[in-house]
């Protein structure tokens, strides 16, 4: 009897003989949920985006428009004079101008990004009551009298009502259409065995799981779980490009941290989003967001860098809070001034060349606190150094002035610098510039503080300053750029002045 090949068990797998007839077996899955007209959805990637913006858009207008509508009849009903005709007409009245501050703030929170990074009900929340800010602070400006505020607040929070559930509706219902079409994102674990077999087995259990884990990258011998291995970790770009990855997940809470900075960059480099599981380092869960509705919580990491929108925003309240500064301190700053010039031989304010943004050098501007010779004697107390990493400090410096001592304590010989902010190399708030010295002794993971202005206060000043380990001091630099926003800024300023008068960790 001639042996049966592949071909042929193939074909009686797919072919059989019911009643004489012959018939041809679909080549199909039978235990598939995605029916087959729904394919269009996951291959018109382009009209898909478009229609998420359009529609997400559409619903915040229907959702601002009620808002606002709800919010004057509410308040007609109390006073008993509800006219529906009257209450449309004024709504059509504002709800233009509150829409587009609405759609502007919501696209800067990234409430019309995609699906796996868009925020949620925090944000909203948020971007409303700017939007309520932004409005009254026009109105008042262009001379609007109000018997009372409440169009201002009761829209408000029936916004916040209203544009909620129409975006949990959305989330809902779209999730259910792109779950029915078999929607996934491409996704490769990066950690060491054992912490990757356990997530990718968490991911694995969902029936509907939005991710498609496509293999894994261990630093240890490779995990159980049947993952294919795609490499070591400096081919990460090329397995992102190879494979079409959408996104990273570090899934190891003892993931080097050099690494894990490189890893991020990276990745970023290439558009990739970044993700880690829980538990991985400290660092990187204090800077990540919480990203909801995923099989495995998951917390995504953004580039640490301020662009469009948000640098304007950031530079017009540097410019405008400094030049402010500036004015009310000038009797201040005149009578430091003369003091240092006064107390010991040369300049009142000293020119520190210091890495910015980048690394490129700038005068980083102070009063003078330092005998002249302060920098030739530098190498003789390095062996008497304080500090722990890149840092030099000492308590007792002797080349430290009278004057320059209290300015020190009070940190008021940074003052100067308020001129770095209006010459745009250095903001208000952000990671401190250190002196060439102390760059030099840097690791490479912790320049990455420097890929935006240098700031005049931080973290650091409100959060122990002198006291914290020199890593400590970098994390926060880290935590700062991925949590940074306007309210922030004033956050850290207001505490800076009670840190600096208490002179906690200062010298």
């Amino acid at each position: 009897m001639p042996s049966t090949t592949e071909e042929q068990r193939h074909t009686r797998q797919r072919s059989g003989d019911l009643g004489g007839l012959d018939f041809e077996l679909t080549a199909q899955d039978v235990r598939r949920k995605r029916p087959p007209a729904l394919a269009f959805v996951l291959r018109m990637s382009t009209l898909r985006r478009l229609a998420r913006v359009l529609s997400l858009a559409a619903l915040d207008f229907a959702g601002i428009w009620l808002a606002i509508f709800v919010a004057l009849s509410v308040k007609s009903i109390v006073l008993e004079d509800w006219n529906p005709r009257a209450e449309v007409h004024q709504t059509q009245d504002i709800v233009a101008f509150a829409y587009l501050l609405t759609v502007l703030l919501f696209a800067r929170s990234g409430l019309y990004a995609d699906r796996g990074s868009r925020p949620g009900l925090r944000s909203i929340v948020s971007s409303l009551f700017q939007v309520t800010v932004v409005a009254l602070i026009f109105a008042l400006v262009n001379g609007e009298d109000f018997s009372s505020y409440y169009i201002f607040y009761g829209s408000l929070v029936f916004a916040i009502a209203i544009v909620s559930l129409l975006r949990w509706s959305y989330e809902r219902a779209t999730g259910v259409i792109l779950r029915a079409a078999g929607y996934q994102r491409r996704a490769v674990l990066v950690g060491t065995g054992e912490h990757i077999d356990a997530v990718a087995h968490a991911l694995g259990d969902s029936a509907h799981s939005p991710i498609s884990v496509v293999g894994f990258i261990s630093l240890t011998p490779r995990p159980r779980n049947g993952l294919v291995s795609l490499g070591a970790l400096e081919d990460l770009g090329t397995v992102i490009e190879r494979h079409r990855i959408d996104e990273v997940i570090i899934a190891d809470p003892d993931f080097p941290e050099g690494e894990t900075v490189e890893l991020v960059d990276a990745c970023h480099a290439q558009g990739v989003r970044v993700r880690i599981a829980p538990s991985t380092m400290e660092l990187l869960v204090h800077r990540a967001e919480f990203v909801a509705g995923e099989a495995v919580p998951l917390f995504e990491l953004k580039p640490p860098v301020f662009e469009g929108v948000d640098f304007a925003m950031k530079r017009t309240f540097d410019l405008v809070v400094s030049a402010s500064l500036l004015i009310v301190l000038s009797p201040l700053l005149l009578a430091i001034g003369v003091a240092v010039r006064l107390s010991s031989r040369g300049p009142a304010i000293y020119r520190s060349m210091r890495p910015g943004i980048g690394g490129a050098p700038f005068p980083c501007l102070k009063f003078r606190t330092m005998y002249r010779d302060a920098d030739q004697r530098q190498a003789d107390l390095e062996s008497l150094n304080e500090a722990t990493g890149a840092l030099f400090k000492m308590r007792e410096d002797p080349r430290m002035t009278p004057v320059g001592r209290m300015l020190r304590r009070y940190s008021l010989d940074e003052l100067p610098q308020l001129i770095n902010v209006l010459r745009g190399e250095m903001s208000l708030v952000g990671p401190r510039p250190l002196p060439q010295r102390d760059f030099d002794r840097l690791e490479p993971w912790h320049k990455k503080r420097y890929l935006v202005l240098p700031g005049v206060t931080g973290l650091w000043q409100v959060s122990g300053r002198s006291e914290l380990d020199f890593d400590d001091l970098v994390r926060l630099d880290f935590l700062y750029l991925e949590r940074w926003s306007v309210f922030l800024d004033l956050t850290i300023l207001v505490k800076t002045l009670p840190a600096v008068m208490s002179r906690r960790g200062a010298f």
